[in-house]
């Protein structure tokens, strides 16, 4: 590979903004992007995905480059230096890679590897939560998550089905397969940006990872019911839940950012999904308007994100300690709220992406002996990890609240 200066500057520039701004990759890595209209989708994949590796790996790196944060602009050039010489690639004769020390590279690559914390490139802290919540199993899931996740896509339903939209991406030169058991999953076997294809701007498919996919089918929903999608986001699983419905019935979309439910709202009208009606939660009387009202509530809760790092590696990073326990405090006061909107006989799904039983299981466990769970009983639940599916760690518990008829 011959290195461009251009590209590299651009990498560089771009991890001094999220390494030492506080930046978020993808929004950094998105406007680098744009610096130059001659880019190719080459270029642009050079500087994507170098970005997001070194990120991924910056612990690790630093240590081997022996630099610390805030990184100076000299270090970034040595992490750059070590990521390519990792990856064989040749360093030009460019005054920024004078006297830089391959064969010590490659030898502390060897003896750090020998240290999960270094060779996973994870903080300390972290290491040892993953230990304690998730114990053998938290190193094939580290090595999983430091993988970089595939693009997988969601066929919308009510506009393509799988055959259809298959042929209408490789018609664009977009190749793809299916997963299973993912039944509205295709996987594109080469990277690429889909949101310029026709397809995307007809409204035939959504970028969804295959675990996402999974939350919105456990919730057993059909068509004519009311169901409320109460942490909707930009609407994700709420365009997913509106495909199963077919259109019928009312799907309220909750949310305390009004911005995401715009998008939700620009997405919807894309995807053809008419029984979404969006409302921005500024008060406790949007939740009290609907206690005891929908036939299914879907919490897909703020978490960690810890099973999402493929996607999202700087998130590993950005979390601190105490942010963990804040997110469960606020995860038991949102089961403990929101469940009051399912009507007597109703379901609930709480999911999150994250991979802690702490957020997850314990969680439920602790919400079944509130005075506001005791209705409730676990119909099932699935915890899904990246090391054995391949897709992003996720869990979901779906919820039936007693009949008192």
């Amino acid at each position: 590979m011959r290195l461009h200066r251009n590209l590299v500057f651009a990498v560089i520039d771009g991890l001094i903004e999220i390494f030492n701004e506080g930046g978020y990759a993808d929004k950094v890595i998105a406007k680098q992007l744009k610096r130059d209209k001659r880019w190719g989708s080459r270029d642009r994949s050079f500087i994507a995905e170098t970005t997001y590796d070194i990120v991924r790996w910056k612990r690790l790196y630093a240590e081997i480059a022996d630099v610390k944060e805030p990184f100076e602009r000299k270090d970034l050039w040595r992490l750059f230096a070590v990521w390519c010489t990792l990856r064989g690639i040749k360093l030009p004769d460019w005054p920024q890679f004078e006297e830089t020390p391959t064969r010590r590279i490659k030898g502390r690559f060897d003896e750090l590897s020998n240290t999960r914390k270094f060779r996973e490139s994870v903080p300390d802290w972290l290491d040892e939560l993953g230990q304690q919540e998730l114990g053998d199993k938290w190193d094939a899931e580290l090595a999983a998550l430091n993988k970089q996740a595939p693009v997988v896509l969601r066929v919308n339903r009510l506009k393509s089905d799988i055959g259809a939209l298959q042929t209408a991406l490789a018609e664009e030169g977009h190749e793809t397969e299916n997963i299973k058991p993912y039944k509205d999953a295709l996987q594109l076997q080469e990277r690429a940006n889909v949101f310029t294809t026709e397809a995307f701007k007809n409204g035939l498919f959504e970028v969804q990872d295959a675990s996402s996919q999974l939350v919105a089918p456990y919730l057993d929903v059909e068509p004519g019911m009311r169901v409320v999608d109460t942490c909707a986001g930009a609407g994700g699983k709420t365009l997913h839940l509106a495909a199963q419905m077919d259109n019928k019935g009312q799907l309220i979309a909750l949310d305390i950012y009004g911005n995401k439910l715009k998008e939700l709202k620009r997405r919807a009208r894309r995807a053809g999904a008419f029984n979404i009606e969006t409302r921005v939660i500024d008060s406790t009387k949007v939740i009290k308007k609907l206690h005891n009202s929908a036939d299914r509530v879907l919490i897909d809760a703020p978490c960690t994100g810890l099973g999402v790092l493929s996607r999202n590696p700087d998130a590993k990073w950005k979390l601190q300690p105490d942010f963990v326990e804040k997110i469960q405090a606020t995860q038991q006061s949102i089961l403990k709220d929101y469940s009051k909107i399912v009507k007597p006989g109703g379901k609930m799904v709480y999911a999150t992406c994250s991979i802690l039983p702490s957020e997850n299981q314990e969680q439920i466990k602790k919400f079944l002996k509130t005075e506001e769970g005791s209705d409730f009983s676990i119909e099932k639940q699935k915890t899904v990890l990246s090391s054995e599916s391949g897709y992003d760690g996720f869990y979901m518990c779906l919820m039936v609240k007693k009949d008192k008829a």
